[in-house]
């Protein structure tokens, strides 16, 4: 058993558009070989211990893949039977259930849901023919959850080792209309190159997702602390020696971190929802909500960095003018975080003019379907050349 926990084999991690980089950044301090970064994910080797640690700790990724077959597709009677060419009873008892999930980027096939149950067909028809019994089949929380990636004409059958996305971390239960992705509020604040040890304000904080996502890397929380359980856990080959030992390995490094975090949000009701996620995520030792507006909020703490999600306007009723506002957070922060640094994501190119300071970086990122820029600005003791409002933010 020891032999094979020291086998590598390759793996996929998916993840957002724009954290790419990150990703890979994050596989390599961990301890990943053979790094490859592609689009929305990045492909590496490593073992079985690895699959465990990195299912656990890693904050950018949304789920880690195991492939076990790859081949030319021409139609779906011939992945029907390429499909049946792979051995199912390694991975799958008659009474287990799984779930395909199917990705297409290709002109072959149009319907992934139908490639989807093609795919399954195959499996249990194997299963019927050896054991006259088979498997059935559970969304939510199968055995096995397979993943289809079709593009071109090269299919790529996957195990999926998370389960459920790993964003889903188990400590948001109340949200407002609007929550953030997790995998993406962990993914700005590390873009943002905070340094873990001054002040992390988050304005219109929301629900508290990227104050939660701070907090745990401060104190080197593992994100995958809160999760129930993951799909590998229900592998036949699951080692719970093996994962024993890699999680008390990684909560071992938990630290308390003597940081300052501070959330604001106008909204009463809203405010009360990101103290109850604070608490069920137990960080409510670190992280401070004032229910007031941004504008009014006094900052008593050195400089540090802030991390804002404003309204993109798709929400906003007409009457509220949501170039007034992006106004309103380039003026505040000119006003009273001089020596800091801001970061703003939206999709709003427009209003992202109104701030009325030059952006220093831009940066590309997905919020669900809409495309961002995620944008730092430098608020400069004084004035500063140059410091003005940017007409070009794309």
């Amino acid at each position: 058993m020891a032999r094979e926990h020291l086998s590598n084999f390759r793996m996929l991690a998916k993840t957002i558009v724009g954290l790419e980089d990150i990703l890979a950044k994050e596989l390599l301090q961990l301890g990943a070989q053979e790094i490859e970064v592609h689009n929305r994910a990045v492909s590496f080797s490593g073992d079985k211990g690895f699959m465990y640690k990195a299912n656990l700790n890693l904050r950018t990724a949304l789920r880690i893949l195991k492939p076990i077959k790859e081949f030319t597709v021409r139609n779906e009677q011939h992945l029907y039977k390429e499909i049946q060419k792979i051995y199912w009873p390694d991975y799958l008892d008659v009474t287990d259930t799984l779930a395909i999930d199917c990705v297409l980027s290709t002109d072959i096939f149009s319907h992934s849901q139908f490639i989807a149950q093609k795919a399954k067909d195959a499996i249990v028809d194997q299963f019927r023919d050896k054991f006259g019994a088979r498997p059935s089949v559970e969304l939510d929380k199968p055995t096995l959850r397979i993943n289809l990636h079709i593009k071109n004409d090269v299919c790529t059958v996957s195990l999926d080792s998370s389960g459920d996305s790993l964003h889903k971390r188990g400590y948001r239960d109340k949200t407002n209309l609007a929550p953030i992705n997790e995998v993406l509020a962990a993914g700005l604040v590390l873009l943002s190159g905070w340094d873990k040890e001054s002040p992390l304000i988050n304005p219109m904080c929301g629900s508290g997702t990227i104050l939660i996502e701070a907090a745990l890397l401060a104190c080197n929380i593992p994100p995958g602390y809160y999760q129930e359980d993951f799909g590998f856990q229900h592998w036949k080959d699951y080692d719970a020696n093996l994962w024993d030992k890699i999680y008390e390995s990684s909560m071992k490094k938990v630290n308390t971190s003597n940081i300052e975090l501070i959330g604001i949000e106008i909204s009463r009701n809203v405010a009360r929802k990101a103290k109850e996620n604070i608490k069920r995520a137990q960080l409510d030792d670190v992280i401070t909500i004032y229910n007031e507006s941004f504008e009014n909020f006094e900052p008593t703490s050195k400089p540090g960095v802030l991390i804002i999600n404003p309204p993109y306007g798709e929400r906003m009723d007409q009457d509220e003018d949501i170039n007034g506002l992006y106004k309103s957070m380039g003026d505040t922060f000119k006003k009273k975080y001089s020596g800091s640094t801001a970061w703003i994501i939206s999709s709003n190119m427009d209003a992202l003019k109104h701030v009325g300071l030059r952006p220093s970086r831009k940066i590309v990122v997905f919020n669900g379907p809409l495309e961002c820029r995620f944008m730092r600005f430098d608020m400069y003791s004084g004035t500063k050349k140059g410091a003005k409002t940017d007409q070009s933010a794309t």
